[in-house]
């Protein structure tokens, strides 16, 4: 069982977690602070006091106060009033995130929780109950309401949950899961909806698959250098030096250290050929700034991913409830935009490659990678594929987070975006991946043109994972499958884990 401490998630528990279904269970002593922001909206209750949240209106109706004997019936309000949502339902696996990411923000303890109302989500979230959470209907702030009362519509027994692979109306999920459904009392209906979670969520999932990506098209990258009889001579240690970007270093080290011992790299040493095209002489100026960005957005999410974005707040040190603003997810827009565009950037330089191995006027192999060209056609098509997911990308990658739409009758008057910004990039990382399968499919075909020629020992090991799932292309044959299992072969983690681990500290 993995135990919680509040605000100390890390990119590897995540993942670890997500790839485990492993129980949580939170540490005893983040209790204390919970308990004490949960006695303080008591005692506002108790005084009548009149505080947004608890006793009033939300949004441009925060001047209504409302009746004592209504308040719990106030929070089931606002969860049914909120669930909104439209789209295509959230996979499990990021509702699972995103009820982990609430389960880690509630527990620190600022937003007035009950002890049962947080046990109660980590029952759910170890059962495996998952709510049906529709994609669309958020603006990133007041936080992600919509999506996030789907999920709280499961806590008090309505609305849809998945259930081992089963969609079942909430009760019947609990029933099963044998968990029974909770009253909402004071200021716990706006906790649970209050919050960054649903867009921080995508975006962490979008990250984790630009990552893997990254780390596919290293791979991809030096199998394509090799294949085209391309150089090492521009990833001298002293011409990344020179440009003083870290991670451009780091990148070049890390792709020398993969072709190191090719007998294809020796076989050329002393070619006649000056420079290579920029998609093979540039990877460490380019993939080294993707690096950089990709290093930096997941610091920044992973600090959004632990932090507190309920409002109005509960300080238990000064007992004191306070309205601000950290439900506004701009942090996770702009994030997951910067993603959004380097990922589609590992796409565009990879699209490049696979056009430079099927020219046989800059690879020096047979035209689109086949023997018997024209009777057969090779990797045409196949490039065709990749050209056009790479243009889709360059429409995906506009940011999101540069518009605004005012709601709430102007009181939440600039917004994020964030949830948009990170379902697009979803998108984007799929589209990235199916290119990357075509230019590995594409590189190991060329590398097995070079023979008796072989690439490093290393690459040889990568080339093997592929052509257990996908044969050399002789001729031609349905296409398709053989991306879907080259696909299969290259997200495997002892394809790419040693790679992304070395590169992004997992």
């Amino acid at each position: 069982m993995f135990e919680l401490v509040p605000g100390q998630l890390e990119i590897k528990d995540i993942c670890d977690l997500l790839n485990s279904k492993q129980e949580i269970r939170l540490i005893e002593s983040a209790y204390v602070n919970v308990e004490r922001s949960y006695q303080i909206v008591q005692d506002v209750i108790r005084e009548d006091k009149s505080v947004y949240g608890i006793n009033t209106g939300f949004g441009l109706l925060a001047s209504q106060k409302i009746e004592k004997e209504e308040l719990k019936d106030l929070q089931r309000r606002i969860v049914l009033s909120h669930a909104a949502g439209v789209g295509t339902p959230l996979d499990d696996e990021i509702v699972q995130l995103i009820m982990l990411l609430k389960i880690n923000s509630l527990s620190l303890g600022y937003s007035g929780i009950s002890k049962r109302l947080l046990d109660t989500l980590i029952a759910l979230y170890n059962a495996g109950v998952y709510p049906i959470i529709p994609e669309q209907g958020s603006v990133g702030a007041s936080g992600d309401l919509a999506p996030l009362a789907h999920m709280a519509m499961v806590i008090i027994g309505e609305g849809e949950a998945s259930y081992q692979g089963q969609r079942l109306p909430a009760k019947e999920a609990l029933a099963l899961a044998k968990i029974s459904p909770i009253e909402l009392v004071e200021k716990e209906g706006l906790a649970l909806l209050n919050g960054t979670q649903v867009s921080t969520a995508i975006a962490l999932i979008g990250l984790m698959k630009t990552q893997r990506n990254f780390a596919i098209a290293t791979i991809a990258g030096a199998l394509s250098l090799d294949a085209t009889s391309g150089s090492l001579k521009p990833f001298k240690a002293f011409i990344n030096k020179a440009k003083n970007a870290k991670d451009q270093i780091i990148f070049s080290d890390f792709m020398s250290s993969l072709l190191k011992g090719s007998e294809v790299l020796e076989s050329h040493h002393e070619c006649p050929r000056v420079q290579d095209p920029y998609s093979i002489r540039c990877q460490p100026q380019v993939m080294g700034a993707v690096l950089t960005y990709l290093k930096n957005a997941q610091e920044n999410l992973i600090n959004e991913a632990n932090g507190v974005s309920d409002n109005p707040l509960i300080c238990p040190d000064i007992g004191e409830i306070v309205s601000g603003g950290n439900f506004h997810a701009e942090m996770t827009a702009i994030s997951a935009d910067l993603i959004s565009i380097t990922c589609s950037e590992i796409g565009a330089i990879s699209e490049r490659r696979i056009s430079l191995l099927i020219d046989k006027s800059l690879s020096g192999l047979p035209p689109f990678l086949v023997e018997n060209p024209g009777l057969n056609s090779g990797f045409m098509l196949a490039h065709v594929t990749a050209s056009a997911l790479a243009s889709e990308n360059k429409t995906l990658a506009h940011p999101a987070s540069v518009d605004s739409l005012p709601t709430s009758a102007n009181q939440e008057d600039h917004v994020s975006m964030a949830t948009f910004a990170a379902v697009k990039l979803i998108k984007i990382a799929d589209n990235v991946l199916n290119i990357l399968t075509i230019e590995t499919l594409a590189a190991c075909q060329g590398l097995d043109f070079r023979a008796p020629l072989k690439t490093s020992e290393v690459l040889q090991k990568q080339m093997a994972m592929v052509r257990a799932h996908v044969p050399y292309y002789k001729e031609d044959r349905y296409f398709a499958h053989d991306i879907n299992e080259a696909r299969e072969a290259i997200i495997a983690p002892k394809y790419y884990g040693s790679v992304r681990d070395a590169l992004f500290c997992y």
